[in-house]
């Protein structure tokens, strides 16, 4: 199967039992779990995930989840380096009719880069850059 791109807000909406998401994101992960792909995701992103959690006082959550992360034999973390963050930051500049973070700009290049065209993703950014989301309804 070929690799999957990990977003933030799906594994935020896997963890928080209150996301609007988390029912459709969950029954997505266990329909994924037999196949599961490669999952690529970047510092970036692991950034955005802990520091969800620990800005809201669940220190714990955020070290398990990023244990989780760091340590899955399925996750491969891209660490943004100069390059990437130069690419991503002229992706964001060009596109000032959108409302990319810069996150997401870095996501797509990576996912451009490495010819990655699944986002698991609730963000409809990723569809709005021309990727498939998946578990759709983004």
């Amino acid at each position: 199967m070929n690799p999957a791109f990990l977003d933030t807000g799906y594994v935020l909406a896997l963890e928080l039992a209150n996301d609007q998401s988390h029912f459709r994101v969950k029954d997505h992960w266990r329909g994924l779990a037999n196949r599961l792909p490669t999952l690529v995701t970047t510092t970036y992103v692991f950034d955005e995930i802990v520091t969800f959690f620990n800005s809201r006082g669940y220190h714990e959550k955020a070290v398990e989840v990023g244990n989780r992360l760091l340590q899955s034999a399925t996750v491969r973390m891209i660490h943004v380096d100069e390059d990437i963050f130069v690419l991503g930051w002229n992706y964001f500049v060009r596109h000032q009719d959108k409302r990319f973070s810069l996150t997401d700009c870095v996501s797509f290049v990576i996912m451009e880069r490495l010819g990655i065209s699944t986002a698991l993703s609730v963000d409809r950014h990723f569809a709005q850059a021309g990727f498939l989301v998946e578990p759709g309804d983004a």
